[in-house]
């Protein structure tokens, strides 16, 4: 049942906690709203206040406090500390628990805001990968991986992909909390690292390409490996 037509009975019933269809209603009605999911992606990241918020995002500080404060009402971030600031109190905020959308969770949410969304976290990615690139840290170690695999895949495959690809995060979020157990026990540099998994259907078109591209890939990589074997002679 969408979660717009549960009676106020039912909604009071099931905040705070998940639904018995294991939907988080919280996180999901929290990100109902285009502007609420850009801000909770970026209060997962850091702290900040509804003024720098608004200042990042282009947004009046007025529509960005109102949603903040909605967000806080669904406690899905909380007030970590306040700042006074030119005769006034700064309220500086962070996400209570990094925002992790289910199956079930990502259904729920309205087509407009899966696909801002996905549009500005494949962004996040890019700005990433090309932060790490311009620093010189994306290469610095040779046991790095990077990849791109087309595939061919049948309905049954692609669901074992996926749930291949979310088995794999969740290992990830557990090797990192064990890691922050060790890191404050002893004086080893922290390694920041970021893991991008993206399964994604590609329409018929693209796919019909591919071969080609991947050959033109190879041709280059031969022709790098003689020019390379003929300087060293």
């Amino acid at each position: 049942m969408p979660a717009k037509t549960k009676t106020a009975k039912s909604r009071k019933r099931g905040k705070g906690r998940a639904s018995k269809r294991g939907v988080n209603q919280d996180l999901v009605k929290s990100l109902a709203h285009e502007l609420r999911a850009e801000i909770l992606a970026i209060l997962n990241e850091r702290m900040a206040s509804p003024n720098e918020l608004a200042k990042e995002l282009g947004e009046g500080l007025s529509q960005v406090s109102y949603h903040v404060k909605v967000l806080k009402d669904y406690k899905v971030i909380t007030l970590v500390k306040t700042e006074p600031r030119r005769g006034a109190v700064e309220h500086y905020y962070r996400a209570t628990s990094r925002a992790y959308l289910t199956d079930r969770d990502w259904h729920e949410l309205p087509e407009s805001v899966r696909v801002g969304m996905s549009a500005d976290l494949f962004q996040a990615v890019v700005d990433d990968v090309v932060a790490a690139m311009e620093e010189g840290t994306f290469d610095d170690r040779e046991d790095r991986h990077l990849s791109w695999t087309p595939l061919m895949l049948d309905a049954q495959a692609w669901a074992s992909m996926q749930k291949l690809l979310d088995d794999t995060l969740k290992q990830a979020l557990k090797l990192n909390a064990e890691a922050g157990k060790r890191l404050a026990k002893s004086k080893e540099q922290p390694i920041s690292a970021s893991v991008s998994m993206i399964g994604y259907e590609v329409p018929d078109s693209a796919a019909r390409k591919l071969p080609k591209r991947k050959a033109k890939a190879s041709g280059k990589a031969k022709a790098k490996g003689k020019s390379k074997a003929k300087a060293r002679k």
